[in-house]
Protein backbone atom coordinates (compact mmCIF):
# COMPACT_ATOMS: atom_id res chain seq x y z
CA UNK A 1 0.00 0.00 0.00
CA UNK A 2 1.11 3.31 -0.81
CA UNK A 3 0.01 6.85 0.82
CA UNK A 4 0.85 10.25 0.55
CA UNK A 5 -0.12 13.54 2.87
CA UNK A 6 -0.27 17.03 2.25
CA UNK A 7 -1.30 20.09 3.87
CA UNK A 8 -4.71 21.09 2.61
CA UNK A 9 -3.58 24.55 1.84
CA UNK A 10 0.08 25.79 0.76
CA UNK A 11 0.40 29.69 -0.03
CA UNK A 12 3.66 31.28 -0.89
CA UNK A 13 4.87 34.69 -1.91
CA UNK A 14 5.78 38.04 -0.87
CA UNK A 15 3.01 39.50 1.22
CA UNK A 16 0.76 36.56 1.43
CA UNK A 17 0.10 37.32 5.08
CA UNK A 18 -2.22 39.89 3.96
CA UNK A 19 -3.92 37.23 2.74
CA UNK A 20 -4.46 35.01 6.23
CA UNK A 21 -7.97 35.91 7.26
CA UNK A 22 -8.94 35.29 3.43
CA UNK A 23 -7.46 31.71 3.23
CA UNK A 24 -8.71 31.29 6.97
CA UNK A 25 -11.78 32.28 6.05
CA UNK A 26 -12.17 29.89 2.63
CA UNK A 27 -11.20 27.04 5.07
CA UNK A 28 -14.45 27.60 7.63
CA UNK A 29 -11.36 27.72 10.61
CA UNK A 30 -13.37 30.12 12.69
CA UNK A 31 -13.59 32.93 14.55
CA UNK A 32 -11.25 33.10 17.35
CA UNK A 33 -7.54 32.18 17.17
CA UNK A 34 -4.79 31.68 19.65
CA UNK A 35 -1.47 32.76 17.95
CA UNK A 36 1.43 31.65 19.35
CA UNK A 37 5.47 31.67 18.56
CA UNK A 38 8.66 33.50 19.76
CA UNK A 39 9.52 37.19 20.46
CA UNK A 40 11.00 37.85 17.51
CA UNK A 41 8.40 35.85 15.23
CA UNK A 42 4.97 37.65 16.97
CA UNK A 43 6.88 41.20 16.49
CA UNK A 44 6.70 40.46 12.45
CA UNK A 45 3.34 38.89 12.21
CA UNK A 46 1.47 40.03 15.42
CA UNK A 47 0.28 43.22 13.82
CA UNK A 48 -0.41 41.84 10.29
CA UNK A 49 -2.48 39.41 11.29
CA UNK A 50 -4.62 41.36 13.66
CA UNK A 51 -5.13 43.96 10.91
CA UNK A 52 -6.21 41.55 8.53
CA UNK A 53 -8.40 39.66 10.93
CA UNK A 54 -10.39 42.97 12.27
CA UNK A 55 -12.42 43.62 9.29
CA UNK A 56 -12.72 39.74 8.98
CA UNK A 57 -14.35 39.72 12.11
CA UNK A 58 -11.96 37.65 13.62
CA UNK A 59 -10.20 38.04 16.85
CA UNK A 60 -6.88 37.12 18.38
CA UNK A 61 -4.67 36.24 21.67
CA UNK A 62 -1.24 36.24 20.92
CA UNK A 63 0.83 34.55 23.52
CA UNK A 64 4.41 34.31 23.76
CA UNK A 65 6.20 30.45 23.04
CA UNK A 66 8.61 29.10 25.68
CA UNK A 67 11.44 28.12 23.70
CA UNK A 68 11.03 24.35 23.81
CA UNK A 69 8.81 21.84 22.49
CA UNK A 70 8.55 19.91 25.19
CA UNK A 71 5.68 18.18 26.94
CA UNK A 72 5.59 21.17 29.45
CA UNK A 73 5.39 23.97 27.08
CA UNK A 74 2.39 21.79 25.11
CA UNK A 75 0.39 21.68 27.96
CA UNK A 76 0.89 25.20 29.26
CA UNK A 77 -0.91 26.39 25.53
CA UNK A 78 -3.26 24.11 25.50
CA UNK A 79 -4.75 25.45 28.84
CA UNK A 80 -4.63 28.65 27.67
CA UNK A 81 -5.78 28.01 24.41
CA UNK A 82 -8.96 26.31 25.97
CA UNK A 83 -9.41 28.99 28.21
CA UNK A 84 -9.64 31.43 25.60
CA UNK A 85 -11.94 29.68 23.79
CA UNK A 86 -10.02 29.71 20.43
CA UNK A 87 -11.37 27.95 16.93
CA UNK A 88 -7.91 27.47 15.62
CA UNK A 89 -4.17 27.77 16.18
CA UNK A 90 -1.59 29.83 14.49
CA UNK A 91 1.80 29.00 14.93
CA UNK A 92 4.29 31.71 13.88
CA UNK A 93 8.35 31.36 13.95
CA UNK A 94 10.31 28.87 13.45
CA UNK A 95 10.66 24.87 14.08
CA UNK A 96 10.00 24.23 17.35
CA UNK A 97 7.70 26.99 17.82
CA UNK A 98 5.70 25.52 14.82
CA UNK A 99 6.09 21.93 16.16
CA UNK A 100 4.38 22.84 19.56
CA UNK A 101 1.36 24.60 17.80
CA UNK A 102 0.88 21.31 16.15
CA UNK A 103 0.69 19.04 19.26
CA UNK A 104 -1.75 22.05 21.14
CA UNK A 105 -4.22 22.11 17.57
CA UNK A 106 -3.66 18.53 17.89
CA UNK A 107 -4.44 17.63 21.29
CA UNK A 108 -7.37 20.30 20.86
CA UNK A 109 -8.53 18.90 18.00
CA UNK A 110 -8.44 21.61 16.18
CA UNK A 111 -7.39 23.66 13.44
CA UNK A 112 -3.90 24.70 13.06
CA UNK A 113 -2.72 27.08 10.66
CA UNK A 114 1.02 27.71 10.03
CA UNK A 115 3.03 31.09 9.13
CA UNK A 116 6.96 30.51 9.14
CA UNK A 117 8.78 33.28 9.75
CA UNK A 118 12.29 31.44 8.62
CA UNK A 119 12.89 28.61 6.22
CA UNK A 120 14.81 26.94 8.22
CA UNK A 121 13.69 23.34 8.63
CA UNK A 122 10.53 21.49 6.38
CA UNK A 123 8.49 21.57 10.03
CA UNK A 124 5.96 23.83 8.19
CA UNK A 125 4.02 21.75 6.13
CA UNK A 126 4.39 18.27 7.98
CA UNK A 127 1.77 16.06 10.03
CA UNK A 128 5.09 15.61 12.73
CA UNK A 129 6.30 17.23 15.83
CA UNK A 130 9.44 16.64 17.44
CA UNK A 131 9.32 16.03 21.10
CA UNK A 132 12.50 17.52 23.10
CA UNK A 133 12.90 17.41 26.95
CA UNK A 134 12.87 20.72 28.52
CA UNK A 135 16.57 20.85 28.48
CA UNK A 136 16.65 20.54 24.62
CA UNK A 137 17.34 16.68 24.05
CA UNK A 138 15.74 14.67 21.42
CA UNK A 139 12.96 12.54 23.13
CA UNK A 140 10.55 11.28 20.46
CA UNK A 141 8.48 11.83 17.23
CA UNK A 142 4.91 13.11 17.91
CA UNK A 143 3.11 11.90 14.17
CA UNK A 144 -0.20 13.69 14.16
CA UNK A 145 -3.45 12.22 12.21
CA UNK A 146 -3.24 15.21 9.98
CA UNK A 147 -1.09 18.05 8.23
CA UNK A 148 -1.39 21.46 8.45
CA UNK A 149 -4.87 23.23 7.36
CA UNK A 150 -3.42 25.86 6.06
CA UNK A 151 0.48 26.99 5.84
CA UNK A 152 1.14 30.97 4.50
CA UNK A 153 4.75 31.33 3.70
CA UNK A 154 5.65 35.11 3.09
CA UNK A 155 9.02 34.94 1.12
CA UNK A 156 9.35 38.70 2.06
CA UNK A 157 9.21 38.10 5.56
CA UNK A 158 11.62 34.84 5.03
CA UNK A 159 13.89 37.17 3.44
CA UNK A 160 14.46 39.35 6.18
CA UNK A 161 15.48 36.52 8.13
CA UNK A 162 19.37 35.56 8.73
CA UNK A 163 20.85 34.22 5.97
CA UNK A 164 22.41 31.41 8.08
CA UNK A 165 18.75 30.08 8.82
CA UNK A 166 18.28 29.98 5.08
CA UNK A 167 21.35 28.26 4.89
CA UNK A 168 20.16 25.98 7.61
CA UNK A 169 16.90 25.00 5.97
CA UNK A 170 19.08 24.20 2.87
CA UNK A 171 20.96 21.73 5.18
CA UNK A 172 17.64 20.04 6.31
CA UNK A 173 16.33 19.68 2.53
CA UNK A 174 19.54 18.42 1.73
CA UNK A 175 18.95 14.92 3.34
CA UNK A 176 15.65 14.49 1.89
CA UNK A 177 16.51 12.93 -1.52
CA UNK A 178 18.94 10.76 0.27
CA UNK A 179 16.86 9.26 2.92
CA UNK A 180 13.82 9.11 0.26
CA UNK A 181 16.23 6.71 -1.97
CA UNK A 182 17.19 4.67 1.26
CA UNK A 183 13.67 4.20 2.68
CA UNK A 184 12.79 2.76 -1.37
CA UNK A 185 15.82 0.90 -1.77
CA UNK A 186 14.72 -0.92 2.02
CA UNK A 187 11.05 -0.93 1.19
CA UNK A 188 10.75 1.32 4.79
CA UNK A 189 7.23 2.29 5.49
CA UNK A 190 6.67 6.50 5.74
CA UNK A 191 5.53 8.48 8.47
CA UNK A 192 1.45 7.85 7.45
CA UNK A 193 2.62 3.97 7.41
CA UNK A 194 2.56 3.21 3.59
CA UNK A 195 5.29 3.23 1.34
CA UNK A 196 6.57 6.03 -0.91
CA UNK A 197 4.80 6.74 -3.96
CA UNK A 198 6.41 7.46 -7.26
CA UNK A 199 5.04 11.45 -6.64
CA UNK A 200 6.78 11.45 -3.29
CA UNK A 201 10.22 10.28 -4.61
CA UNK A 202 10.00 12.38 -8.18
CA UNK A 203 9.40 15.73 -5.40
CA UNK A 204 11.93 14.76 -3.43
CA UNK A 205 14.45 14.31 -6.31
CA UNK A 206 13.30 17.59 -7.40
CA UNK A 207 14.34 19.01 -3.88
CA UNK A 208 17.69 18.19 -4.13
CA UNK A 209 18.01 19.57 -8.21
CA UNK A 210 16.45 22.73 -6.59
CA UNK A 211 19.43 23.53 -4.01
CA UNK A 212 21.88 22.40 -6.29
CA UNK A 213 20.55 24.55 -8.96
CA UNK A 214 19.23 27.77 -7.32
CA UNK A 215 20.53 27.37 -3.48
CA UNK A 216 24.06 29.51 -3.59
CA UNK A 217 22.21 32.39 -5.66
CA UNK A 218 19.24 32.08 -3.75
CA UNK A 219 21.73 32.41 -0.32
CA UNK A 220 23.22 35.34 -2.17
CA UNK A 221 20.00 37.25 -2.68
CA UNK A 222 18.75 36.75 0.91
CA UNK A 223 22.17 38.09 2.38
CA UNK A 224 20.90 41.43 0.88
CA UNK A 225 17.30 40.81 2.04
CA UNK A 226 15.55 40.67 -1.04
CA UNK A 227 13.48 38.01 -2.70
CA UNK A 228 14.09 36.75 -6.04
CA UNK A 229 13.07 33.79 -8.46
CA UNK A 230 16.11 31.83 -6.75
CA UNK A 231 15.08 32.63 -2.91
CA UNK A 232 11.52 31.67 -4.15
CA UNK A 233 12.58 28.10 -5.64
CA UNK A 234 14.52 27.27 -2.20
CA UNK A 235 11.83 28.27 0.12
CA UNK A 236 9.47 25.98 -1.69
CA UNK A 237 12.23 23.40 -2.04
CA UNK A 238 13.13 23.58 1.92
CA UNK A 239 9.41 24.31 3.15
CA UNK A 240 7.02 22.23 0.95
CA UNK A 241 9.17 19.64 -1.23
CA UNK A 242 10.73 18.74 1.74
CA UNK A 243 8.21 18.34 4.01
CA UNK A 244 6.09 16.45 1.58
CA UNK A 245 9.10 14.01 0.43
CA UNK A 246 10.53 13.14 3.77
CA UNK A 247 7.08 12.32 5.58
CA UNK A 248 5.59 10.80 2.42
CA UNK A 249 8.79 8.55 1.23
CA UNK A 250 10.59 8.29 5.01
CA UNK A 251 13.25 9.28 7.14
CA UNK A 252 16.90 7.56 7.43
CA UNK A 253 20.51 7.81 8.56
CA UNK A 254 20.94 11.45 8.18
CA UNK A 255 18.44 12.36 10.79
CA UNK A 256 19.05 9.65 12.57
CA UNK A 257 22.44 10.98 13.28
CA UNK A 258 21.05 14.36 14.08
CA UNK A 259 19.08 12.86 17.10
CA UNK A 260 22.01 11.08 18.18
CA UNK A 261 24.20 14.76 18.09
CA UNK A 262 21.88 16.34 20.45
CA UNK A 263 23.10 14.10 22.86
CA UNK A 264 26.32 16.41 23.02
CA UNK A 265 25.87 19.71 24.84
CA UNK A 266 28.49 20.79 22.52
CA UNK A 267 26.21 21.00 19.36
CA UNK A 268 22.87 22.87 21.04
CA UNK A 269 24.07 26.15 19.32
CA UNK A 270 24.13 24.52 15.85
CA UNK A 271 20.89 24.52 14.06
CA UNK A 272 18.60 21.25 12.96
CA UNK A 273 19.37 21.74 9.74
CA UNK A 274 23.18 21.79 10.00
CA UNK A 275 23.12 18.79 11.84
CA UNK A 276 21.07 16.91 9.49
CA UNK A 277 23.88 18.28 6.61
CA UNK A 278 26.67 16.48 8.17
CA UNK A 279 24.51 13.89 9.03
CA UNK A 280 23.68 13.64 5.25
CA UNK A 281 27.71 13.18 4.76
CA UNK A 282 27.67 10.31 7.07
CA UNK A 283 24.91 8.22 5.50
CA UNK A 284 26.62 9.06 2.38
CA UNK A 285 29.64 7.35 3.61
CA UNK A 286 27.40 4.51 4.95
CA UNK A 287 26.36 3.89 1.74
CA UNK A 288 29.80 4.04 0.09
CA UNK A 289 28.46 6.43 -2.01
CA UNK A 290 30.05 7.50 -5.38
CA UNK A 291 33.05 9.87 -5.53
CA UNK A 292 31.00 12.04 -7.85
CA UNK A 293 28.11 12.43 -5.53
CA UNK A 294 30.37 13.37 -2.44
CA UNK A 295 31.85 16.20 -4.03
CA UNK A 296 28.89 17.53 -4.98
CA UNK A 297 27.67 17.78 -1.86
CA UNK A 298 30.86 18.58 -0.76
CA UNK A 299 30.83 21.16 -2.60
CA UNK A 300 27.50 22.48 -2.26
CA UNK A 301 27.68 22.32 1.39
CA UNK A 302 31.08 24.76 1.28
CA UNK A 303 29.34 26.87 -0.85
CA UNK A 304 26.43 27.71 1.00
CA UNK A 305 27.90 27.49 4.56
CA UNK A 306 27.04 24.20 5.92
CA UNK A 307 29.30 22.28 8.46
CA UNK A 308 31.19 19.01 6.98
CA UNK A 309 33.23 18.66 9.79
CA UNK A 310 32.85 17.26 13.55
CA UNK A 311 34.78 20.83 14.58
CA UNK A 312 32.32 23.43 12.61
CA UNK A 313 29.74 21.38 14.72
CA UNK A 314 31.11 22.46 17.88
CA UNK A 315 33.07 19.37 18.53
CA UNK A 316 36.93 19.84 17.31
CA UNK A 317 37.81 18.15 21.10
CA UNK A 318 35.32 15.52 20.70
CA UNK A 319 36.23 11.98 22.36
CA UNK A 320 35.51 8.67 20.91
CA UNK A 321 33.17 8.31 23.70
CA UNK A 322 30.89 10.91 22.99
CA UNK A 323 30.80 9.62 19.63
CA UNK A 324 29.81 6.30 20.28
CA UNK A 325 26.78 8.18 22.47
CA UNK A 326 26.25 10.01 19.34
CA UNK A 327 26.23 6.40 17.32
CA UNK A 328 24.24 4.32 19.59
CA UNK A 329 21.75 7.26 20.36
CA UNK A 330 21.08 7.35 16.72
CA UNK A 331 20.57 3.45 16.39
CA UNK A 332 17.91 3.69 19.29
CA UNK A 333 15.03 1.41 18.49
CA UNK A 334 12.27 3.97 16.83
CA UNK A 335 15.34 6.04 15.30
CA UNK A 336 14.76 6.16 11.31
CA UNK A 337 18.41 4.45 11.46
CA UNK A 338 16.53 1.42 10.60
CA UNK A 339 15.09 2.70 7.38
CA UNK A 340 18.63 2.29 5.75
CA UNK A 341 18.44 -0.80 3.39
CA UNK A 342 21.36 -2.75 5.20
CA UNK A 343 21.82 -4.00 8.90
CA UNK A 344 23.32 -0.60 11.04
CA UNK A 345 24.91 -0.83 14.29
CA UNK A 346 26.62 1.63 16.45
CA UNK A 347 30.19 0.48 15.26
CA UNK A 348 28.78 0.83 11.29
CA UNK A 349 27.74 4.69 12.49
CA UNK A 350 31.05 5.29 14.83
CA UNK A 351 32.98 4.63 11.56
CA UNK A 352 31.15 6.24 9.36
CA UNK A 353 31.09 9.39 11.78
CA UNK A 354 34.78 9.32 11.99
CA UNK A 355 35.41 9.01 8.13
CA UNK A 356 32.99 11.45 6.74
CA UNK A 357 34.69 13.96 9.60
CA UNK A 358 38.26 13.12 7.60
CA UNK A 359 36.18 13.29 4.31
CA UNK A 360 35.43 16.86 4.94
CA UNK A 361 38.75 17.94 6.74
CA UNK A 362 40.44 16.90 3.51
CA UNK A 363 38.15 18.13 1.20
CA UNK A 364 38.69 22.03 3.08
CA UNK A 365 42.23 21.30 2.69
CA UNK A 366 41.85 20.61 -0.99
Amino acid sequence: MKIMISPSRYVQGPNVINDIAKQCQALGLGTKALVTGGKTALNIVKDKIAAAFEPAGISMHAELFGGECCDQEIERLKKISEEYGADFIIGVGGGKALDTAKAVAHYLNIPIVIVPTIAATDAPTSALSVIYTEEGVFQRYLVLPKNPDLVIVDTQIIAQAPARLFVSGMGDALATWFEAAACKQASALNLPGGNSTETALSLARLCYDTLIESGYRAKLAVEKGVVTEDVEKVVEANTLLSGLGFESSGLAAAHAVHDGLTELEQTHSCYHGEKVAFGTLVQLVMENAPNDVLDQVLDFCTKVGLPITLAQLGLSEVTDEELMLVAKSSCDAGKPMHNMPFPVTPEKVFAAIKAADAIGTAYQKQ
